[in-house]
């Protein structure tokens, strides 16, 4: 069965993104990027809602790809069920994001990675389906904005796996998802 992953750039107190969706906050760096290269490389699946896939073509200008060939080999879904198209190389998915993960991990192939999307990571993780967590934690108190996580039915119990401060001020952590009691 594949791994699923789940993750992002967070500040402190839980935020992927400013108000008005704002990440100008992100501290990029050599540490971080060559985690992202070695779980690029364990990866041949996105799975992203509406609103992450709308933030990521923001960053991008409108036709470009993204830097040093990041996708190639990479089947990127999109969940929606209000976008009427996406450009050629991404897939259009209607159907309820539990089950077509669900799906996903049972089928042969590399890691999945759920990107950005506090509330389809939401019902993920209470689905019993996101199996690895990733989070690099920027130093930073927002204050408000978009959650990496909202509120859950119930605990999700984690087992730290990896941590380590970056020269920039961040702190990855990687954890795995323990089953429910």
């Amino acid at each position: 069965m594949r791994t699923v992953f789940f993750g992002g750039a967070n500040t402190l107190d839980n935020f992927i993104a400013g108000p008005g969706d704002d990440i100008g906050w992100i501290r990029h760096g050599k540490e971080a990027m060559a985690l992202l290269g070695k779980m690029w490389a364990s990866l041949d699946t996105i799975v992203m809602g509406r609103k992450t896939y709308e933030a990521t073509r923001r960053l991008l200008k409108e036709g470009e790809a993204p830097p040093d060939g990041a996708l190639s080999g990479i089947t990127s879904y999109v969940l929606s069920r209000t976008l009427s198209t996406v450009p050629a190389g991404t897939n259009l998915v209607r159907e309820d994001g539990v089950e077509f993960v669900r799906r996903l991990k049972g089928e042969r192939g590399k890691d999945i990675f759920v990107m950005g999307g506090g509330e389809l990571a939401r019902s993920l993780f209470e689905a019993s389906l996101i199996d690895r967590l990733h989070v690099n934690i920027h130093p930073l108190l927002l204050g408000s904005g978009v959650p990496l996580f909202h509120p859950m039915t119930r605990p999700i119990p984690l087992e730290l796996e990896d941590c380590r401060p970056f020269k920039n001020g961040c702190i990855y952590a990687s954890y795995r998802v323990l089953p429910s009691a």
